[in-house]
Formats: structure tokens, C-alpha cells, sequence
């Protein structure tokens, strides 16, 4: 007898779904592939649920599918077939199941109203749309009535009534004049939500006739007009005030239910005298912020996106100064359904497992109903594979007759969703998707990706080989992806090569060949280097290139970034740019871009352009402000501007600048439109519609810009729909279960039109779903709540307002929010490098329990403790972060010869994954640090002691100590190497059998089994015996060094002799006028006839002496006697001799003399004073 098992559901289910996550299939969106798989129908288009027509067109009611085989498709109006070949007007589209019901020529819209359903069907299943509600648009007249004049006292309150026809949909009400001009409002006259117009107290102003009540019908693109009411006020004073009362809403307490999702307006509008002023405040709680606006002058709270968190109270409170009024409206938040999780389509192979999931949430709760090929599935044919457990589907051992198309609804009294969910089973053998022989091409040093898009049913296996005959590639230089792709992390030159991918399962084995080419990086070997030019000059940037020589690069110039001028100055050759006749206008970066199919380089340098030596010049000045400033030819998007410029001031006028003020939105601010050359004087300038337009010119010359014209008269267009929609649409979640949409708002008159709104959409990628949709105003931000968890989602957000719609935007991809990892990578291995380095292995997670965008993987290592000391440390944990899918990653700088442990996680956006279990391991020993000092002492005739102390950092077990030591002589040369091993636990040596009064250099180290740490060194000397001491010789009491050292002398005191003599005969000396004119033979030059030095003279030489300046009879030179002198350059009369006789006062490059001595010598000059004087 067979024993029987039982489980709960919920345990089923989950142990169902992840089954589902391991091997439901994805069927790729290749066209061939699509085309020849059978597939159950899928609906892609639908009309809205309730979907308003416009009665005076045709009525087209979508429906499109896709399948294979292609679907078929049929209709039910109000729950019964609906035959349309019975019906003259009703058509449908070839190779679509869309209506078209054809009212143009004599039909009625009223005649189609009703409830629509679309089933498309083929031999897989049938798929069914959403019940479509067709209801045509009314806009019915206002009926006729007589107004009667309101006759209203200074300081009462009014309410003017418009009570507008009710209208599908409701229209959209606004007050204005007899000459289509808004009615002014204020915190005193507003408008109501009702469409009233309330007068908190009246004023003599507010007399008028032609207070015009306007409701407009968007649908059919009408306006209709209540007839105009009379006021007319009169006084009575005094005046009397009174303290606020509510006009609306009556009473002191109102309720009000909204839909979450919605938004929320509530209003009190209030009279009294002086005008109420109105506060909100919600009891026992906070106004939500960044939701909550206020509208109508606070008399309308508006809070966008409620959810069921914004029930409660919220109060009102009117004030002025005589007293306060307030009303309490309790707000209940329900919800129609939304998803959770809605059921996504599921391919199976035969005998695989799968379940459906559909969940949702409601206020009040949502009833789960489940139906298959449109039939509830209650009396639907039975199926053995499947069984239903409340939201869920269980499939088991599926078979090819399982396939079906499954729907959900899920209602509740506010709403239903309905979504379709096929099961297909499949089974096919392996198919590649990748081109055959494709080539790949990529720089050296980048990564590789390597495509392999394959289907199968069962899922197949895949393998890359490298070569025709190559072994199958695996290990740590690859990385394999679920999808196919080989990934080669760091491509290099030997990557090159031919690859294949071969897909198998147990239906059959396809493989494909791919190419690989790895080219050599482009690089700039000589960059343009910066330069200063003169004005006028020419100038030359040099931009030299390696590159692949299979690759063909260009070269382009560019200047601040921008395209070089187009200038015949600009001379581009093969490896450099060459500018002629450098203006100012020349100034700026400089950039050389290279550029090849697979990369692109750059490099910069900047050009200064300096002035030429300047010459005068009249007077610039910046030119006189354009005046006289005309519009013609004004129409709804463009008008001419004319204007007559003013005096340049001698600076031609290069260009006018044309700004603009939106008087509606911005008055006084002015914006840039466009700018003209300098010799026009018209301009046809691009409107906006919806704009109050006044326009003001700005010459431009080199000075600079001229003082602004007076502002032109004011131009107002008309009102459109939008001609662009937002930008920057993103989506990201800020929590698990949300999407979060951005966009840029459009900003000011971009709205075209007033009423400016957005139409938020979006939909699950890939998986059929209808877009759903919300419409908000005066946001940028809308959040969807209860995604699944990080699944990409399609978006889009087109602008809207009171005219129409802009143009479809286009679609972005965003993702629903991230969760933190699932599971912590697996199989954690740690391999030893060396003794500090490590290289650890894991296996990836899988990508589905990332649940985010993986960023990388997480190591935290510790050392636990050294295996040398044997004593645990504090722990202090480091953290190495591998970006990507990485499997393994090198931990560094690791300490030999200690315990060490360490986990892994997974990362994503929102964090961490749960760590790995620690993993522990050892590092091998390493070699010892130095000995932490060594110390030579007592030293004797022939012993020294050495004392050291251990390693700070040993690495491993000591084993012994050598020391090294050889004899260094009195000319530094190192004799011979002697080397002593000493036991690990000694820690000092005495040194005999030394020489005596010897130098010794000293070498020593710690060792482990690994082999010898870094040494350190000392020198030592031993001490010298005192009977040698006694026995040197002083070389300087030797009789023969005595006689060397006089010649010596005697040889330079002849040399200094010649050199004075030389000195005076050659030298330049100023001689007095005075002395001229006297003729003192001690001082007269003697004549070349005679033989004798005559003076030497130049110009120079007839500059009058000063007083003093004469030279003494003594024949002594003082210091500022001499033109030339070595006192004058540095160190002057400082100067000495060295022992070998040689002058070691040097030129050292001073210009200011050194302050005489006081006591100047008046003999003979010595040797070294002569020295002094000569150059």
C-alpha cells in the first residue's frame, strides 16, 4: 500500500514557487523564434474599462492579440454573444479583433451602450480583456431659465449659483466676463469646487453684469454658457463687521470617502467682515508632507496619492478678527484592488512543476477568483496537473495538454483587476540565437562578452570551448553567465581566437562558432603642450598617435569643446594643428581627439593670446541701446520683431540679443529668445502658446553689451495642448515593495495651455500587462505600491492640460525596489598564496536571490592571532569589496605565520547579504623582521661583545642568528668575510682573537625554515696598545716636511708677486683733473717713448675723482679706491689660503661692499691683499 504524505498549502506553495524560480523558462523575444513556437494567446491592447466616446465619430473598440497559431477572436455585449455579422455597422479590423462601429451616417451612439468583452482564442487557450464599459460622451445645453438681478448690501455675503447640466463626464467649470476675461478672485471671490462663486463679503467694485458661468465639455470640445447675472451692490454705513460663519460645507461635521490612490480635496469657504482667513489641521496628526498643497487661497487642502493612512479627522478653522469658526470632516480612505503579485506567464517543459501566483489587496478586501480559457474555473474541464489552493495555482508533472490560459480577478465593491497568465509547455530541442561566426572586437585590457542566445525546453546545458579541438574553458579567467554569454574579464592579445558555444539538453545538441580579435589601445605619445602667443603671431599644436595597425584612426581638432571655426587660419595636418595670424578671439583649450572604431582618446592644451606692444587708440565703449522697437505679422506661433540700433560708440555692432518677459507667469523676469548678427534690424521670432509675450533688444559689440531697450508692446497667444512632455522619467524604488516615477516637471509656459497635468503609466516588462495609469498635477513624483521586488517595469509620462494631450512619449525602464540578498555565497575556499597573500575562491548566488543590482561581493577578514606568540590580539576586521559578478578576489598584506578568518557576502543598492560561515585559515611562516638592535660594548685589544634583542615581527619559528663581520683598513678597504651561526635563544656573543686598533664592520640577522630576515649593521673598534701608541712618529716635527712645506711657500710667494705686478701694469685707476694740471712726478704717467706704463684711460676714465681718492705714498690701496675688486664680489679681505697654498676666498655672486675695518693696516700690501685687487 502506497503511503501518503501531507504537507500544508502554504508549505506547498512555497516550495512549489521555488521550483518555479529554478526551471520556469523565458522565451526570448527573438522574432524567428517567436514565429515558429506555438504560444496561447496574449492580449496586447484593450480599450479602457470605462471608456467615454465621442458620439459624433465612429466607436472603435480595441482589442489585439498575439499567439501561434494567431489568435481568433469574439465578442459579448452585456454577458451574451454579440454577432456581428448581424449588424451592418459593426466591422472588424483584419488580422485584429478591434470594432469599429460605424455612426457617422445616420447612427446613434446611445444605441451601442453596454458592457463589451473580447475573447481571443487558438488551440493553446483564450485569453479575455477587461469588461469595456461604452458610454458616450453628453454635453447637454443649460435649460432655460430667468435670472433675476441681485440686489446685495456693502459687506454681506453672495453665492452665486452656476449649477452646470450634468454632463459625461462632468465638465470643467470657470467664471468669466462678457469680453471672455477670467473674473479676478481672491481670498474674498472664489470659486467652489461645486463651480459656485462665493463673495465672503461684497464690495461697491463687485457691481457688474455680466458675472458668465462657462462649463466646458472636453470630450466633445464645447463650451456652454449659463445666462449672465446682475450685481449690483449698494451701501449703507456704517458698516457693520461680524465674525466668520461657513457658507460651505454646512453645519459643524461632514464625511467624506476617497479611493487610495486618489486625490483628496476637501474646502471651507467662509464669510464674514473683515475677510475670514482659513487654517487646516488634521486631529491627532500631522498633514502629510510633500503630498499636501494648498489651493483656492487655503480654502481647498489637497493631498495627493492617500492612502489608508490619511483617514481621520481634519479640521477647518475660519478667523478674523472678531472670532473663529471651524468644521470637522472625517475622511475614510477605501481602496479599489491593486496587485501584489500578479500572475506572469509560465513555460514548462513536460513533466516540470509551476504554479501561478495572484495576489492582491484591497479596502475592504478583495475576492480572489480564477477562471481558465475564460471559463471559471469551477466548471472549466478537468486537468490532473493542476490543482487550486485559494490565490494560488499548483501545476505538477505538466504535459503539453496542460497548456491553457489562466485569468484572475480579484474585486471588491470599489473595482476589479483581471489579468491573463498562460501555461505553456514546451518541448523543444536547443536552439543558439547568436549569428553564426559573429565578430567581436575590442581593446586590450577591457572586458570580453561573448554571445550565446539559446532556447530550449527542457533548459539546456552550456559549454564554451576555445579553438576546434580546445578543451572546455572554466576556471577563474572566465565567467559564464546564465543567459550564455562568456565573459572574459581582462581580454588580452593571446584572448584572440575562435570560440564555441555548444547548447545541449535531452532533446537534441546544437553549437556555434564566434570570433574573437583583440586590438592595441590608442594612445597620444606626444600630447599638445600649452603655449603663449602674441597677437599676430602663429602657433603650433603637435598631436603625435599609436594605434593598432588594423584599426584606422582619425584625428579631430576641437576648440573649448566645442568644432574648430571655419577659418583658412586654421591649417590641420596629419599630427599637428597650425593656427596663422593669432587673433584674441584664438584664445582657449585646444583638444586633440583620436578616434577609432573601438576607442577614442584625448588630449589638451591651452592657448594664451597676449597683446602686441599697444598703441593708442581712440576711445570703445559699448554701444547705445536699440530704441523704436515694433510687432507685425503676429500670428498664433510667430511674430516680427523690428527695432533701429543705437550709436555703436566706434566698436562695430557684432550681434542683438533678443529677451523675453511672460508677463502671466513671471512678470519682470526676462529671458534669453535668440540673437541676430549685428546687421539685421527685423527678426521673426517662435512663440509659445499661452504666453503673455513683451520682447526687449541687447546690442553686443567687443566692449560688451549695451544697456537694454525699452520693453515693446505685450503679445498674447493662444492656448494648446502640450507640445512636449516631461523629461528625465525615471523608476526606482525606495522600498521593497514600491516604484517610485520621477520625471522634470515642464517649467513655465511649456505648458501651453493652463490645467497642466501629467498621465503617469506603467506596466511590467515582459509580461503583457495593461498599462495602468493616474492622472496628477503640481507634482514630479508618483508612487506605485505593492510591486513585486526589483522587477523592471515600462513607464512613460505624458503632459496634459485643459486643451488636450502632448504626443505619446516614450517608454524608460525602470525597476521596483531593492531588498537586501537572499543567500550568502556558498562553497567558500581559501587558497595560500605566500606568507601575506591569499587568493579567495566562492560560488556566485544565484542572480534571482540578489534581488537587486548586484555591485559585487563582500569579504571581512581578521587575524585571529600569531602563531609565533601564541596570545590572541584585538580583533580589528578588514574589508575588500570585488565589483561585478566575481568569484574570487587576492586578500594582500596579510602577517606570516598567524590565524586568520573570514566571510563572504553579497552586495546590492540597498546592502548586504547574510556573511558566509567564517572560514579559517593559516598563513605559512615568512622570513623575520631585523633584529630589534644590536649593541657592540667592551671593547679590548682583540675582543668585542655583542648584544642584540629579537625581531620585533619574527614570522615563524627562530631558528639561529648570524652574524657577519670582516676588517676595514685605514684606506676603507673591507677585508675578509667571516660568519658566525649562533643559536636562536642566545641574544649576546663576545668576539675574541680580534686585531688590535682594527675597524670592524658588522652584519647581522634572525632566520626561520623559510630562509634569512633583513639584517643590520654597526662598526666597532678595539682599542690600541700603548707601546705601539708610543712608538708613532709625529710626521710634522720631521725635518724633510719642514724643508717641503718652505718651498712650497716660497714657490707661491713668487707666483703672487708676478701676478700684483701684472695687476698694476693692466689695471684701470681714475686720475683727478686736478692732478692733471699739476705736475707732481710721483704721480705723472711716463710716456710709452720712454719705456715706461702709461695710464690706461677709456670714457670712463675722465669721471672727476672724489675727494681722497688719490692713492697714499704709502702704496696702500684702500677699499673704496678701487673700481675692481674681489671685496666687491663675496668674501673680499676675509679671504685665506688652504694648507697646499691655495686661495679659498671664493666668488660668491654679492654686489653690496662689506663695511671697511675699522683699523685699516697702512703697510705694504700682503699676498693676500693683493689677491684681493686682482681679477
Amino acid at each position: 500500500m502506497m503511503t501518503k504524505k501531507t504537507i500544508s498549502a502554504s508549505r506547498a506553495s512555497l516550495i512549489l514557487f521555488l521550483c518555479q524560480m529554478i526551471t520556469a523558462l523565458e522565451v526570448p523575444l527573438d522574432p524567428i523564434l517567436l514565429k515558429e513556437l506555438s504560444q496561447p494567446p496574449t492580449i496586447t491592447q484593450q480599450s479602457p474599462k470605462d471608456y467615454i466616446v465621442d458620439p459624433r465619430e465612429n466607436i472603435v473598440i480595441q482589442c489585439e492579440a498575439k499567439g501561434k497559431p494567431p489568435p481568433s477572436f469574439s465578442w459579448t455585449r452585456n454577458g451574451t454573444h454579440f454577432d456581428i455579422d448581424k449588424d451592418a455597422r459593426v466591422t472588424v479590423k483584419p488580422n485584429s479583433g478591434t470594432l469599429v462601429i460605424n455612426i457617422m451616417n445616420g447612427g446613434k451612439a446611445e444605441a451601442y451602450e453596454g458592457v463589451y468583452q473580447c475573447t481571443a482564442r487558438n488551440e493553446r487557450g483564450a485569453a479575455i480583456s477587461n469588461n469595456i464599459v461604452i458610454r458616450p460622451s453628453r454635453s447637454p445645453l443649460w435649460t432655460k431659465e430667468k435670472v433675476e438681478p441681485k440686489y446685495v448690501r456693502e459687506g454681506d455675503p453672495l453665492v452665486l449659483h452656476c449649477s452646470p447640466p450634468v454632463g459625461l463626464p462632468p465638465p470643467i467649470i470657470f467664471w468669466m466676463d462678457n469680453s471672455f476675461q477670467r473674473l479676478p478672485q481672491n481670498e474674498r471671490v472664489s470659486q467652489g469646487l461645486n463651480g459656485d462663486l462665493y463673495f465672503s463679503n461684497v464690495k461697491p467694485e463687485d457691481t457688474r453684469e455680466d458675472y458668465i458661468c462657462y462649463a466646458r465639455f472636453n470630450h466633445t470640445q464645447t463650451i456652454q454658457q449659463k445666462q449672465p447675472i446682475s450685481v449690483k451692490v449698494f451701501s449703507t454705513k456704517p458698516l457693520t463687521e461680524r465674525r466668520p460663519t461657513l457658507l460651505t460645507p454646512v453645519g459643524s461635521t461632514s464625511n467624506k470617502v476617497e479611493l487610495r490612490g486618489n486625490v483628496l480635496l476637501l474646502e471651507c469657504i467662509a464669510e464674514g467682515l473683515p475677510t475670514p482667513v482659513i487654517r487646516w489641521i488634521k486631529e491627532g496628526g500631522e498633514l502629510p508632507i510633500n503630498r499636501t498643497f494648498f489651493e483656492n487661497f487655503k480654502k481647498t487642502l489637497k493631498i495627493i496619492e492617500v492612502s489608508e493612512a490619511d483617514s481621520g479627522k481634519y479640521k477647518c478653522v475660519a478667523r478674523n478678527l472678531l472670532g473663529s469658526t471651524h468644521h470637522t470632516i472625517t475622511v475614510t480612505v477605501k481602496a479599489a484592488p491593486y496587485w501584489i503579485t500578479a500572475p506572469r506567464n509560465l513555460v514548462l517543459s513536460p513533466g516540470e512543476d509551476g504554479t501561478l501566483i495572484c495576489r492582491a489587496n484591497g479596502n475592504p478586501k478583495p475576492n480572489i477568483s480564477w477562471l481558465t480559457n475564460g471559463v471559471p474555473i469551477a466548471i472549466a474541464p478537468e486537468d490532473p496537473s493542476r490543482k487550486v489552493d485559494g490565490d494560488t495555482i499548483i501545476f505538477s508533472d505538466v504535459q503539453e495538454r496542460s497548456s491553457a490560459v489562466y485569468q484572475c480577478n480579484a474585486s471588491n465593491e470599489y473595482g476589479y483587476l483581471l489579468a491573463n497568465a498562460f501555461v505553456n509547455v514546451l518541448a523543444e530541442p536547443p536552439r543558439i540565437l547568436t549569428p553564426a561566426n559573429k565578430l567581436y572586437q575590442i581593446i586590450a585590457n577591457n572586458p570580453a562578452l561573448l554571445d550565446c542566445a539559446f532556447f530550449g525546453s527542457p533548459v539546456p546545458e552550456i559549454e564554451w570551448f576555445k579553438g576546434v579541438k580546445g578543451s572546455i574553458l572554466h576556471g577563474d579567467l572566465y565567467v559564464f553567465h546564465d543567459n550564455g554569454t562568456l565573459e572574459i574579464p581582462v581580454a588580452q592579445k593571446d584572448s584572440t581566437g575562435t570560440y564555441t558555444c555548444v547548447a545541449r539538453n535531452k532533446l537534441g545538441k546544437v553549437q556555434n562558432e564566434v570570433h574573437l580579435e583583440v586590438k592595441d589601445p590608442t594612445m597620444i605619445i606626444k600630447q599638445p603642450e600649452y603655449k603663449i602667443i602674441q597677437k599676430g603671431g602663429q602657433v603650433s599644436f603637435e598631436c603625435t598617435i599609436k594605434h593598432d595597425r588594423t584599426l584606422m584612426p582619425t584625428i579631430t581638432w576641437l576648440k573649448d569643446n566645442g568644432e574648430l571655426p571655419v577659418d583658412e587660419r586654421f591649417i590641420i595636418h596629419k599630427d599637428s594643428l597650425a593656427i596663422m595670424n593669432v587673433t584674441d578671439k584664438d584664445d582657449g583649450t585646444y583638444t586633440c581627439v583620436a578616434n577609432t572604431t573601438l576607442d577614442s582618446v584625448s588630449a589638451s592644451a591651452i592657448l594664451t593670446v597676449v597683446a602686441a606692444t599697444p598703441t593708442p587708440a581712440i576711445i570703445y565703449d559699448r554701444p547705445d541701446p536699440p530704441f523704436d522697437l515694433e510687432l507685425t505679422d503676429q500670428l498664433e506661433r510667430s511674430i516680427q520683431l523690428s527695432w533701429i540700433p543705437g550709436y555703436d560708440n566706434n566698436s562695430p555692432i557684432t550681434n542683438f540679443v533678443i529677451e523675453y518677459e511672460d508677463g502671466m507667469r513671471e512678470p519682470g523676469v526676462w529671458h534669453y529668445q535668440t540673437e541676430v548678427h549685428g546687421t539685421q534690424t527685423t527678426v521673426q521670432l517662435k512663440l509659445s502658446p499661452y504666453v503673455n509675450y513683451s520682447f526687449r533688444v541687447i546690442a553686443v559689440n567687443e566692449i560688451g553689451r549695451s544697456q537694454p531697450s525699452e520693453a515693446s508692446e505685450q503679445y498674447l497667444t493662444k492656448a494648446a495642448k502640450p507640445d512636449e512632455n516631461p523629461s528625465g522619467v525615471q523608476g526606482i524604488g525606495s522600498e521593497p515593495d514600491n516604484l517610485v516615477i520621477i520625471w522634470e516637471p515642464l517649467k513655465g509656459f511649456q505648458s501651453n495651455g493652463p490645467g497642466l497635468q501629467y498621465k503617469v503609466s506603467w506596466r511590467q516588462k515582459d509580461v503583457g500587462d495593461e498599462w495602468t495609469s493616474v492622472i496628477v498635477a503640481n507634482v514630479s513624483k508618483y508612487i506605485v505600491s505593492g510591486t513585486p521586488t526589483f522587477v523592471p517595469y515600462e513607464i512613460k509620462v505624458q503632459a496634459l492640460n485643459d486643451l488636450g494631450y502632448a504626443p505619446e512619449p516614450a517608454e524608460v525602464i525602470g525597476h521596483s525596489g531593492e531588498d537586501l540578498p537572499m543567500v550568502a555565497p556558498g562553497n567558500v575556499q581559501v587558497h595560500i598564496v605566500n606568507s601575506t597573500l591569499a587568493k579567495v575562491h566562492w560560488d556566485p548566488v544565484p542572480l534571482k536571490t540578489v534581488r537587486g543590482h548586484l555591485q559585487g561581493y563582500r569579504i571581512y577578514y581578521w587575524k585571529v592571532q600569531s602563531l609565533s606568540k601564541r596570545r590572541r590580539r584585538h580583533v580589528e576586521k578588514k574589508i575588500l569589496t570585488f565589483s561585478g559578478n566575481k568569484t574570487h578576489g587576492m586578500l594582500p598584506g596579510l602577517e606570516p605565520y598567524s590565524s586568520y578568518k573570514l566571510n563572504v557576502r553579497v552586495v546590492n543598492g540597498k546592502g548586504e547579504g547574510p556573511a558566509s560561515p567564517d572560514k579559517l585559515f593559516k598563513t605559512p611562516e615568512g622570513v623575520p623582521s631585523s633584529p630589534s638592535f644590536l649593541k657592540i660594548s667592551n671593547p679590548t685589544l682583540d675582543s668585542l661583545t655583542l648584544e642584540w634583542g629579537p625581531p620585533t615581527h619574527p614570522n615563524g619559528v627562530l631558528i639561529a642568528y648570524t652574524i657577519k663581520f670582516q676588517p676595514i683598513n685605514s684606506t676603507h678597504e673591507l677585508g675578509p668575510l667571516i660568519e658566525i651561526r649562533i643559536p636562536a635563544n642566545e641574544t649576546s656573543l663576545i668576539l675574541s682573537n680580534l686585531n688590535y686598533s682594527t675597524r670592524y664592520k658588522f652584519y647581522f640577522y634572525a632566520q626561520t625554515s623559510v630562509g634569512s630576515g633583513s639584517q643590520i649593521t654597526e662598526e666597532a673598534v678595539t682599542i690600541m696598545d700603548e707601546a705601539m701608541a708610543s712608538r708613532q712618529v709625529d710626521i710634522a716635527t720631521q725635518g724633510w716636511f719642514i724643508g717641503l712645506m718652505c718651498a712650497v711657500a716660497l714657490l707661491i710667494l713668487i707666483l703672487l708677486i708676478v701676478c700684483f705686478i701684472r695687476r698694476n701694469k693692466g689695471g684701470k685707476y681714475p686720475v683727478k683733473e686736478k692732478e692733471d694740471a699739476h705736475a707732481d712726478p710721483e704721480i705723472q704717467p711716463m710716456k710709452e717713448d720712454d719705456g715706461t706704463f702709461g695710464e690706461y684711460s677709456d670714457a670712463e676714465d675722465h669721471k672727476p675723482l672724489k675727494k681722497g681718492s688719490r692713492t697714499p705714498s704709502d702704496r696702500t690701496v684702500k677699499k673704496e679706491d678701487s673700481d675692481d675688486s674681489l671685496v666687491d664680489y663675496g668674501e673680499g679681505v676675509n679671504g685665506q689660503f688652504n694648507e697646499d697654498g691655495s686661495f679659498i676666498g671664493q666668488y660668491s655672486g654679492k654686489k653690496e661692499k662689506e663695511p671697511a675695518e675699522g683699523n685699516e693696516s697702512s703697510e705694504a700690501p700682503s699676498p693676500v691683499n693683493a689677491m684681493n685687487s686682482f681679477v
